[in-house]
């Protein structure tokens, strides 16, 4: 009898769906457009955050939190460009430019919070002239908790810290961009 048990939780376990995150503006492994690239610094994108989609999401999940990350960069300690949290979990999607505090675009609630760019929103990548490719981590995290309780200028170290012991599931795609 426990064995039946033990196999049926594993036959559930298996037809769950995984947290997927996908992007119809970037595909994994794919060069990041211009669109998306910084406008300093000597790049001369455009800097719109790209539109985003999750599904599979687990069902205990209270809210969300987003991170855009270079592992490349050459500083130490990578380069972050991105950070939201509190995202309610009833939103599955942001769409193009969200990540522009000017636009609006981001749900009720969700707080973007300060990047190594110095302020909140979207910095687009820009790499130095020159170095290869860099790798662009979008990671979409699924939380147990309706909020964050951090201030709204917390930085990427803080708020990951804040997400330790919180996550449900996460799910991550790469691209690139060098120049």
């Amino acid at each position: 009898m426990q064995k039946l048990g033990f196999i049926a939780f594993a036959l559930l376990a298996s037809s769950a769906s995984a947290l997927t995150l996908t992007s119809p503006d970037m595909k994994q492994g794919s060069t990041i457009a211009l669109e998306q690239v910084f406008s300093s610094f000597g790049c001369t994108g455009q800097n719109l955050s790209p539109a985003l989609n999750w599904t599979g999401v687990p069902t205990n999940t209270k809210s969300f939190a987003l991170t855009v990350y270079d592992p490349d960069a050459p500083t130490g300690s990578g380069f972050w460009h991105w950070v939201v949290y509190n995202i309610p979990a009833t939103v599955m999607s942001l769409p193009k430019n969200a990540g522009n505090p000017s636009s609006n675009l981001m749900p009720t609630g969700a707080v973007q919070s300060n990047t190594d760019f110095g302020a909140p929103g979207y910095g687009g990548p820009c790499p130095p002239a020159g170095d290869k490719p860099h790798r662009y981590r979008f990671t979409l995290y699924a939380l147990d908790v309706d909020k964050l309780e951090l201030p709204a200028n917390a930085t990427a170290a803080f708020v990951g810290f804040n997400l330790n012991g919180k996550i449900l599931a996460k799910a991550r795609f790469n691209a690139l961009f060098g120049r």
